[in-house]
C-alpha cells in the first residue's frame, strides 16, 4: 500500500510547534545571526525599486498563510507561525533592500486571519501602515479547507485507487461543492483587498497564487502520493480553477496576480528530490504538501518580475 500522504495546508499552531521544535534547538545559533542581520538592514538607508525612477524607500509587509511563510523550511524564525527566513517574503525584502518588512505570514491562517486574531497572533492587517509600500498577499487555501479536501481524497483513494472517487464525492447530483467554495472565498479575498487599500492606499499589492501541487499533465503517482489515478487530474482541475479566481479579484481591484503555478510546473511533490519544489511528505526541506526552498525562490522572482514591469 502506497504511503499516505500527509496534508498540511492548515498547520495548527500547537501541532506545528512541536514538529519544528527540534529545527529550531538545532540551529538557534544561526537564527541570532539572522535576527541581527535582519536589524540591520532594516536600519539601512532606502532601496532602488525596480521599476521606479530614483531612490524610493521600499516600505514591505508580507501576508499569507503557510504557503506564504514556509513551515519546515530551516531555518525557522517563529515556531508559532511556521516562518522561514528563506521563504518568498524575505527573499523579496532582500533582493528589494526593503527600509522596513513586517513578516506576518503564518501557517493556519484563511481570511478572517487577515482582521481577527489566530489564537495568539495579532490579526495580519494590524501590520500594515500608512506609508507601506508594497504588500504581498497568499491566502484562500485554508478557506477551501485545502487540508480537508487532500485527506477526504487519500481515503477514498483506498477503496476505489484506479477511479475518481473523490471527484465523485464532490460533485454528488451535479453539484460541485469546491466550485462553491472557491466562489464563496472570491468575496472573502475581495474584502481583504479593499481593506489593505484602506490602510495602506499607496502600498503596491500583489495577490500571490499557489504552486502546482500535482503533475499539470495529470498523471499519478500513486507510489509518492496516494491519491486515485483519476483523482489527480480533477485536483490539478480545481487548483486551476482556484488560481483563476485569485487572479480575477487582483485583476477587479487593479492589483498584480503573481503566477506561481506556471514556473513550477514540472517540480511537483510527485517528482524526485531534488527537483521537486513541493514535498510529499514531511521531511527535512519542508513541510508535507508543502513548498521547500526552491519552491519559495521561484515564488520570489515571479513576484519580483512583476515590480520590473
Amino acid at each position: 500500500m502506497p504511503p499516505a500522504i500527509q496534508p498540511s495546508a492548515r498547520i495548527g499552531l500547537s501541532r506545528f510547534t512541536r514538529r519544528t521544535a527540534r529545527i529550531a534547538l538545532a540551529s538557534a545559533t544561526v537564527m541570532a545571526a539572522l535576527t541581527a542581520s535582519t536589524a540591520a538592514a532594516s536600519a539601512g538607508t532606502p532601496a532602488e525599486r525596480p521599476g521606479t525612477q530614483g531612490k524610493e524607500a521600499v516600505r514591505y509587509v508580507a501576508l499569507g498563510d503557510s504557503f506564504s511563510s514556509g513551515p519546515g523550511i530551516p531555518e525557522q524564525t517563529d515556531l508559532t507561525c511556521g516562518r522561514s527566513a528563506r521563504n518568498y517574503p524575505s527573499l523579496i525584502a532582500a533582493e528589494l533592500g526593503a527600509t522596513s518588512f513586517t513578516d506576518a505570514t503564518c501557517a493556519g491562517a484563511d481570511t478572517t486571519h487577515m482582521t481577527n486574531p489566530q489564537e495568539t497572533v495579532p490579526p495580519q492587517l494590524d501590520a500594515l501602515r500608512p506609508d507601506t509600500t508594497l504588500v504581498t498577499i497568499g491566502i484562500g487555501g485554508n478557506d477551501l479547507d485545502l487540508a480537508g479536501i487532500l485527506t477526504r481524497c487519500v481515503i477514498l483513494a483506498q477503496v476505489a485507487p484506479y477511479g475518481a472517487p473523490c471527484r465523485t464525492s464532490f460533485t454528488l447530483l451535479g453539484t460541485d461543492e469546491i466550485g462553491s467554495r472557491v466562489a464563496t472565498t472570491a468575496g472573502k479575498v475581495s474584502a481583504v483587498l479593499t481593506e489593505i487599500h484602506v490602510r495602506s492606499p499607496h502600498a503596491e499589492v500583489l495577490v500571490v497564487g499557489y504552486p502546482a501541487i500535482l503533475p499539470d499533465d495529470g498523471t499519478a503517482c500513486r507510489p509518492t502520493v496516494s491519491l486515485a489515478n483519476g483523482d489527480f487530474p480533477w485536483i490539478r482541475d480545481k487548483e486551476k480553477q482556484f488560481n483563476s479566481m485569485l487572479a480575477q479579484q487582483a485583476g477587479a481591484q487593479q492589483d498584480v496576480y503573481v503566477d506561481a503555478y506556471a514556473p513550477s510546473v514540472g517540480h511537483d511533490a510527485c517528482k524526485p528530490a531534488g527537483v521537486r519544489w513541493i514535498e510529499p511528505t514531511d521531511t527535512a526541506e519542508a513541510a508535507g504538501f508543502h513548498p521547500n526552498a526552491a519552491g519559495h525562490r521561484s515564488t520570489a522572482d515571479a513576484a519580483l518580475a512583476t515590480l520590473t514591469r
